[in-house]
């Protein structure tokens, strides 16, 4: 895949990993079309970096959803590049708390539904460019999952499936299938969880290495070692996580 001269949209783009891809890809000349739900850190964003276009979007609410596709098609038909990055996580005991409904289906919204519609609406558009890619930021959580966040790991896990599915549908189309699971990321959704965290910047240097060769499935640092015991031992990989 080409690293210049991209039209991207960008989701959940304003910190973490996010910023972290938005700053690679605009030093190197790409245009970025920034969502985020929250208007002032998209102002923010905007004075750092004057050349992007933000979007204010809610992800968990479909309607929102609906609106950024259309959108997109009527006023930035040359989007070729996708990245599906947003992304929740509540952690919380589903046998000792009464958890809302409500933020279960905006952690599914979130996580797993809002980048399947944005895909399936987007792709009318980047199947007629002949460098176009999507990237799916999923977790190493979709693989090894822990205790502590079930509705988190399974939903990763069914982006996990869907990236790989899509992939096989479109593997003769000029759409190219990433995947990106990340191990531990110092971002602020995990603030204050665990130890040995990688930096945003880290992984955004490790993916783009890999994305210019087409290695559609990336596991970065530590999430790569875990998949590997996972294929030697499972019992112990997923002892690993089963405690956190």
């Amino acid at each position: 895949m080409k690293k210049t001269d991209n039209t991207i949209l960008l989701t959940g783009g304003t910190s973490g990993i996010g910023k972290a891809l938005l700053q690679k890809f605009y030093g190197l000349g790409n245009h970025v079309i920034v969502v985020s739900g929250n208007s002032k850190n998209l102002e923010e964003l905007q004075i750092e970096f004057p050349e992007i276009v933000t979007f204010k979007c809610d992800l968990s609410k479909q309607i929102e959803v609906a609106e950024l596709i259309r959108q997109c098609k009527e006023h930035h038909p040359d989007i070729n590049l996708l990245i599906n990055n947003a992304g929740i996580q509540y952690n919380y005991r589903l046998d000792e708390e009464t958890y809302p409904n409500s933020l279960i289906e905006k952690e599914l919204r979130i996580n797993l539904l809002s980048p399947i519609e944005i895909i399936q609406g987007l792709i009318p558009i980047l199947v007629t460019k002949s460098n176009a890619a999507i990237i799916n930021v999923s977790s190493i959580l979709a693989i090894v999952p822990k205790q502590s966040a079930p509705v988190y790991c399974a939903s990763k896990a069914g982006l996990h499936i869907f990236t790989k599915a899509l992939r096989y549908q479109l593997e003769d189309s000029k759409i190219k299938v990433f995947e990106i699971l990340p191990p531990l990321v110092d971002t602020p959704m995990t603030e204050g969880r665990g130890t040995g965290k990688i930096s945003p910047e880290q992984l955004v240097e490790e993916f783009m290495s890999k994305f210019s060769r087409d290695q559609f499935e990336i596991s970065i640092g530590k999430a790569r070692t875990l998949r590997y015991l996972r294929r030697l031992s499972p019992a112990l990989a997923d002892n690993i996580l089963k405690k956190n």
